[in-house]
């Protein structure tokens, strides 16, 4: 197996370090627009490990064109792609990669757009869409698009599958919550907004239309923010509030998974929902670019990008992080004893853990795990198949036993959670 990843941000990084442990590729070609930091992150890798010879190498990439992507790929011999930029690349990532005649893996999927503020099933693409279109392409070409195979979503649309397949007779919600106790420090121990994921994303998935899907409705969207509620998070994360939030799982759990609702919730925190409300307000979520006065003259920039540039990157927070992060789906049904069944199913990452083992904050570092782990059983054979297909396609069970299984036998040595809870009367 010979993977290009593209992208040495936190969660590319993240991955080439998660990777580096393991011995089931032959090389990662680590690319980046900025080429120097591929060559930092396999510097790291080197420090740490030793010579690396051609099990890593550094690209210069330009994500924006398939093209690039499709010639990077070539001439490297890559069989697999793996996407670790922000979605806003997944169009042209996706074609290079199918184009090059490589099997492909993404964490976040193809953009939802327009942003409708009426059922997604009577108009507007939805997440995933542009994708799931050509699954024709792929499925004729022998190629797999793996798609969604992250954390959030990720592992938590495998979560769904296991639910389904050993927990649960029937279904009545997928629900996936996500929360945490993080804090972020300046240098002067003063507590500050700085978020732990891709601002241009956060802010694509907080204040578009969030997706709901029931069985008897199909797709639906909801206000921003709606639906609060307080989610009691397990491994002393303790309650946090959590809203709707456009994401993937609500697209893809449903293909696969059979449930009466399927919804995300995302516990962001009055202050972060009063930023992103005032960012709205005042049009700083925008992509399209703007006319802007510099030093050199009249240049065009898109006011999301200069959100993002003003903010720290997330990539650099570790240091200054403390707390822990949880990832997981909530499920109530029927169990299969016939009785009703209340479990939440979750992945906590503790920052300093993940600081000192891999110099990677928590969130960005608990994201990456899922597609090292998804790359070792395409190669091993334990997944396969061809077309678009998301986690929920393929079986659960290779997945968890080897994330759990100590390091010492083979494994990732990543505990899961499963907790029941009292089912709802």
């Amino acid at each position: 197996m010979r993977i290009l990843l593209v992208g040495a941000g936190g969660v590319g990084d993240a991955i080439a370090k998660i990777a580096a442990r393991r011995s089931f590729f032959d090389t990662i070609i680590v690319s980046d627009y900025d080429k120097s930091r591929a060559e930092r992150t396999i510097a790291w890798i080197e420090a740490k490990h030793g010579p690396q010879g051609e099990r890593f190498v550094a690209a210069q990439i330009d994500a924006s064109q398939a093209e690039s992507v499709t010639a990077v790929a070539r001439e490297h011999g890559a069989t697999h792609v793996m996407n670790a930029v922000e979605p806003k690349f997944v169009p042209t990532i996706f074609a290079g990669a199918l184009a090059a005649g490589a099997d492909y893996l993404d964490m976040a999927m193809s953009l939802s757009h327009p942003h409708p503020d009426q059922p997604y099933a009577l108009t507007g693409v939805k997440l995933g869409d542009e994708q799931f279109a050509v699954a024709g392409d792929w499925e004729a070409a022998g190629r797999l698009a793996l798609v969604g195979m992250g954390v959030e979503p990720g592992l938590s649309d495998v979560f769904a599958r296991y639910a389904a397949d050993h927990l649960f007779s029937a279904i009545d919600e997928l629900g996936t919550r996500d929360g945490a106790n993080l804090v972020v420090r300046d240098d002067e121990g003063n507590e500050i907004f700085a978020p732990s994921f891709s601002i241009w994303t956060t802010i694509e998935e907080c204040l578009n239309p969030p997706v709901i899907w029931e069985k008897e409705k199909g797709w639906f969207t909801t206000p921003p923010f709606s639906e609060p509620e307080i989610f009691d998070f397990p491994e002393g994360i303790g309650p946090v509030e959590c809203v709707n939030v456009e994401h993937e799982e609500v697209l893809l759990m449903p293909r696969w998974v059979d449930a009466k609702r399927v919804t995300f919730k995302y516990g962001l925190g009055d202050e972060f929902i009063g930023i992103l409300k005032t960012l709205h307000q005042l049009g700083l979520d925008k992509t399209e670019p703007l006319r802007v006065r510099s030093a050199d003259g009249p240049v065009m920039v898109s006011p999301r990008d200069v959100v993002a540039a003003g903010l720290p990157d997330p990539a650099t927070l570790g240091p200054r992080m403390t707390g822990k992060t949880c990832a997981g789906l909530w499920v109530t049904g029927t169990g299969r004893d016939g009785a009703p069944r209340d479990v939440y199913l979750y992945h906590v990452a503790d920052n300093e853990w993940t600081m000192a083992e891999y110099e990677s904050q928590c969130v960005v570092w608990q994201t990456a795990l899922n597609p090292v782990i998804a790359l070792e059983l395409l190669a091993s054979g334990a997944w396969s198949g061809a077309g678009v297909l998301g986690p929920e396609a393929f079986d659960a069970q290779p997945f968890l036993d080897l994330m759990a299984r100590p390091e010492s036998e083979g494994g990732y040595g990543q505990a899961w959670g499963l907790q029941e809870r009292t089912p709802v009367a």
